[in-house]
């Protein structure tokens, strides 16, 4: 800019004189202009280059020698070589015949080094930095990079990390950027408080939100980190979490963090206004489609007159009829409730209206903030493609879809003009999160045929190569057993929505009297067929081998009776023992039900499972095997968060073929899913002259349990405590050549008490039981400890 302005005041400098000189001072002035504004130069010398060609800044120039140009070309040329960002500073002066063209180039960046880091790696650092080796250097994009660590710092719970940036000069007008960091410590979070909620307890809340309080822990969990985002997502949580419990008025009146230098901690205080619970009034439909049924729209709602307002119910009322009137014929319906509050009856009535709206197309979806997650994994989740109708409901329902793959710290989805007015552009802006988890646990059995201690560990990645797919290695045992597994998922197989995966185990264990090995596979597919509904499709193989510990006590040339007396064990166990290895080859076919609100921390729905598998293509076994379980959870007070779950289930297995007979490694045994306070194996049909329990092909039981938070102990500490009742029943059994005691249905049940975990390591549980009704030979155990399975 400075280059025009001299050659501006030239040209009116000699205008100037001319007037004064010439009585037709108009005229001359005019001419003087004319002239400037139609310069021509025989040459172009640039000057000041030391990396740069000289003829490449000509050519931004665009000034040929022997044309003519003017104060604008000037300019524009001035912007062109300031917009390559490799100048610090430009002028284009005219000098006689020649344009002389003065540059000073930016330093070039050699390398960009990090020092101190150690909880951010490089390579995340350096995706965080604009200044790039081989770039330009510039100082106030150097100050940009120290703040932009700075907040990568606070992201990870380090807000009083220092980072200092300096330069070494190299010569030839190179240098190195070097970012000095000093880490500090983790800024903790000493408390989350509450402040204006009644109906619920702050530990019910502090469930909701993914923010918490620093424990002893946090170092392994990552979730006491104050970030303003994930308070933001926090408030989301709640708002959604009271609009769906009634509570239509509530809102979040302040949510922050006050920071203690001295003691490098947050105190988190969200502030809310409840207001009061409604539950439903009228709930109608409305058409402005005169071919619509309404009587017959009435039987997709969800939402039901004197229920618990619900704004899931509402959502999911609207997606229904949606769904329902689109069937018809009607792609651009849309539907809008309108909700009417009665501040008397604390009730809302809501009147569904159906219209035909305009027609909009998407143009296109764009995408923002997937640094990691590949697009098409984000975009399989609409049901609206480029071009597709416009459907708000089908894009709620992907942002549902989204957010439950639990990839990201937060979904929004916008909607902007496109280039025509019948056209939108549909904008996903996601934040991504860490998907990777490790996690371990442990056990301990009091009896049972392998007692003692266990552990287990697993590394789990939800999101593995951003791709979406899922993989997990586990391993684990105890001082008689030892577990491997790898699983792997690809959620869309063949671009539909197939869930296709595979598992691979291995499992070994020493009994008392026998050791067994088991590997397997399955190959499984599975498919939704409603938001809750789904089936799974599998093909499993497995090979059993067994082996006594005691060769010497088996002798070939004797019947089994003999030989199980000789090495006081069953003869049913030793048969099974003399037909390894044993192949198994089945298909099995599985329905399952999900409304659970949280499967991480369950507070209502039903999760229930059904599966089908039969034996018998190839391998050595034959059979038809069927089991079924489901839990039903309810809060039973929502202040004191108190949570109730009943469980049933039960399983049948029979054998076909000629023979028409199973193994005893076929049946079913008692376990703790079973009923509480037995040993593993320690209820059912039995031998009576070696006391060894044989399983059975039947099996019914039925749990109820009661959760709630420990008093006094911190509910930030994760423990809950339980009191339960279960009731079982094993029976049925036709193994060959074994004296067989207790088939006939005989119920056992039991009552205790459990401290459940939800540590960093997964959900922990200790059980206590006694039983109250027994039989017979069954071999009591109080105490289990273990991982906890809910599902």
């Amino acid at each position: 800019m400075k280059a025009a302005s001299s050659f501006l005041s030239a040209a009116s400098a000699v205008a100037l004189s001319a007037s004064l000189v010439v009585p037709g001072a108009v005229v001359a002035q005019l001419a003087s202009v004319s002239a400037a504004s139609a310069a021509v130069v025989s040459s172009i010398d640039v000057r000041g280059n030391q990396r740069i060609e000289a003829q490449t800044i000509r050519d931004y120039v665009a000034v040929k020698p022997g044309k003519p140009f003017s104060s604008a070309d000037i300019d524009e040329a001035v912007k062109r070589l300031f917009a390559t960002g490799l100048f610090s500073d430009v002028s284009i002066n005219q000098v006689g015949s020649t344009l002389v063209v003065q540059v000073s180039e930016l330093k070039v960046v050699n390398q960009v080094l990090f020092q101190g880091n150690k909880k951010i790696k490089d390579a995340q650092l350096s995706g965080t930095v604009q200044l790039q080796p081989r770039g330009a250097y510039s100082a106030a994009t150097m100050e940009s990079d120290v703040e932009a660590i700075r907040e990568a710092y606070r992201r990870i719970g380090r807000n009083d990390a220092v980072v200092n940036a300096r330069t070494v000069d190299l010569g030839e007008n190179r240098v190195n950027v070097v970012y000095e960091i000093n880490e500090g410590e983790r800024t903790k979070i000493a408390a989350i408080n509450f402040v204006g909620n009644h109906a619920f307890s702050s530990g019910r809340l502090g469930d909701v939100i993914s923010t918490k309080k620093s424990t002893i822990l946090s170092f392994l969990m990552r979730d006491d980190i104050y970030d303003q985002e994930r308070l933001r997502a926090d408030e989301e949580a709640l708002r959604r979490f009271y609009y769906n419990h009634g509570y239509a008025d509530f809102r979040v009146v302040s949510a922050g963090g006050e920071l203690d230098a001295a003691s490098n901690t947050y105190t988190v205080t969200i502030v809310v206004e409840e207001g009061d619970r409604y539950n439903f009034g009228d709930v109608t439909v409305e058409s402005s489609i005169p071919e619509l049924d309404t009587a017959a729209l009435q039987a997709q709602l969800k939402t039901k007159p004197g229920a618990v307002y619900s704004a899931k119910n509402v959502e999911d009322s609207i997606i229904s009829l949606t769904e329902e009137v689109a069937g018809k014929g009607y792609a651009f319906a849309q539907v809008n409730p309108r909700g009417d509050r009665n501040f008397e009856n604390h009730t809302i009535s809501v009147a569904y209206t159906v219209d035909q709206g305009a027609k909009t197309y998407v143009e296109r979806i764009e995408i923002r903030g997937n640094d990691r997650t590949r697009d098409y994994v984000i975009r399989r989740e609409f049901d609206v493609s480029e071009g597709d109708a416009f459907n708000q409901v089908l894009i709620q329902r992907a942002k549902k879809r989204l957010e439950g793959l639990n990839f990201f710290e937060s979904v929004q989805i916008s909607t902007v003009p496109g280039s025509e007015p019948d056209q939108v552009v549909l904008v996903v802006d996601v934040v991504e999160k860490s998907t990777g988890e490790f996690s371990i646990g442990a056990g301990y059995t009091t009896g049972g045929e392998t007692p003692g201690p266990s552990i287990e560990g697993s590394i789990t990645e939800r999101n593995f190569l951003g791709r979406g797919q899922y993989i997990r290695f586990s391993a684990g045992g105890g001082r008689k057993s030892r577990d491997f597994g790898l699983s792997f998922t690809e959620p869309y197989f063949l671009g539909r929505r197939i869930a296709a995966g595979f598992d691979i185990y291995r499992q070994t264990r020493t009994y008392t009297k026998y050791e067994s090995e088991l590997n397997g596979a399955t190959v499984r597919f599975g498919l939704p067929i409603t938001e809750a509904l789904s089936t799974q499709l599998a093909y499993n193989f497995t090979q059993e081998k067994y082996k006594l510990r005691n060769d010497s006590c088996y002798d070939p040339n004797v019947n089994l009776e003999t030989n199980g007396q000789n090495c006081g064990i069953s003869p049913a166990i030793l048969q099974g023992i003399k037909e390894s290895p044993w192949n198994k080859s089945s298909v099995s076919g599985s329905l399952l039900y999900n409304t659970i609100d949280d499967m991480k921390n369950p507070h209502s729905g039903l999760y229930a499972g059904f599966t089908t598998e039969v034996a018998g293509l190839g391998g050595d076994a034959r059979y038809v095997k069927l089991t079924g379980r489901s839990t039903y959870y309810q809060t039973l007070s929502e202040e004191m968060d108190i949570v109730g779950l009943a469980t049933v289930g039960g399983g049948y297995i029979a054998g076909y073929g000629s023979e028409n007979n199973l193994r005893i490694f076929d049946y079913f045994q008692g376990t703790d899913r079973m009923v509480r306070g037995f040993e593993y194996g320690g209820i059912g049909p039995y031998d009576p002259k070696t006391g060894d329990h044989l399983g059975g092909s039947t099996y019914w039981n039925a749990s109820l349990e009661t959760q709630f938070p420990l008093p006094v102990v911190p509910e930030s500490f994760g423990l809950r405590g339980a009191v339960f009742a279960d009731a079982a029943t094993l029976y049925g059994n036709s193994l060959k050549d074994t004296p067989i005691a207790g088939t006939s249905a005989q119920w056992r049940a039991s009552v205790g008490v459990g401290l459940i975990w939800a540590s960093p390591f997964g959900p922990l549980r200790v059980d206590y039981a006694v039983p109250v009704l027994k039989q017979k030979d069954d071999i009591v155990q109080n105490f289990n400890f273990g991982i906890s399975t809910r599902f």
